[in-house]
């Protein structure tokens, strides 16, 4: 599963780990992302998203259908 979120786009972020000897490292921050299922009731059917943390209270704000309206007029396959 990527580390993208369908609905917000959020992805990861990438920067260095700093020991206490000060050696850098390379590292990811990986967002918050689950994969959850909504019934989308317009279609009859239900639809598998990967969503962050943050995408799941925007549904949860705006409602599956306005969320799903703005996913197909970006192009987004569900």
């Amino acid at each position: 599963m990527s580390a993208h979120c369908q609905v917000t786009g959020r992805a990861p972020g990438f920067g260095k780990t700093v020991s206490h000897s000060h050696k850098r490292t390379n590292r990811r921050w990986d967002p918050n992302i689950q994969r959850k299922t909504y019934f989308l009731p317009s279609a009859g059917r239900r639809i598998t998203l990967n969503v962050s943390a943050k995408g799941i209270k925007t549904i949860d704000r705006d409602g599956i259908e306005a969320v799903a309206a703005r996913l197909r007029a970006r192009g987004v396959k569900f």
